[in-house]
């Protein structure tokens, strides 16, 4: 194995609905903990972040709802799949995400689970709730650029 590959960041799920449904303001890297069994589930790509969220509760940051499906050969090892999972993180942030939390309206959202440099980490952001017409917009602007991008792409083939 070459050394860029091992250096390289995973991706093993992503929250694809997060962006749709809520304005992403802040991002930071999160550790996790985990039980064996949860990190060969992990290195077989499984995972889901769906349903999950993010709480700070006595001064530590647990994930809620993460789906990890039970290992194949882990048998008795295996532990819940939607367990709470703490996360590790510097005192100064846990800091920062309460105080952001703190505001009426933010929430923290797991974005995406990776391993880097054979790690399990997880992105976590402070997002704050679209409202529907928000959606609308973000989807009509979308919808815009696209059209823009395909008029040049015509616009140059017909040169």
């Amino acid at each position: 194995m070459a050394a860029s590959e091992s250096t390289a960041d995973k991706l093993i799920a992503q929250n694809r609905r997060a962006s749709h449904d809520y304005s992403i303001l802040d991002t930071i890297e999160a550790g996790l903990v985990l039980a064996g069994t949860e990190v060969k589930s992990l290195r077989g790509g499984k995972a889901s972040l769906a349903e999950s969220f993010a709480t700070i509760d006595d001064g530590e940051v647990w994930v809620r709802q993460m789906h990890i499906p039970p290992y194949s050969q882990g048998n008795r090892w295996n532990l819940d799949p939607v367990r709470a999972r703490k996360l590790l993180l510097h005192a100064a942030e846990i800091e920062k995400l309460h105080k952001a939390v703190a505001q009426k309206g933010h929430t923290l959202v797991p974005l995406k689970l990776y391993f880097s440099k054979g790690r399990a980490k997880l992105l976590l952001g402070v997002a704050k709730g679209k409202k529907t017409h928000d959606k609308r917009e973000a989807i009509a602007e979308r919808d815009a650029k696209r059209e823009i991008d395909r008029a040049k792409r015509s616009a140059e083939r017909g040169r």
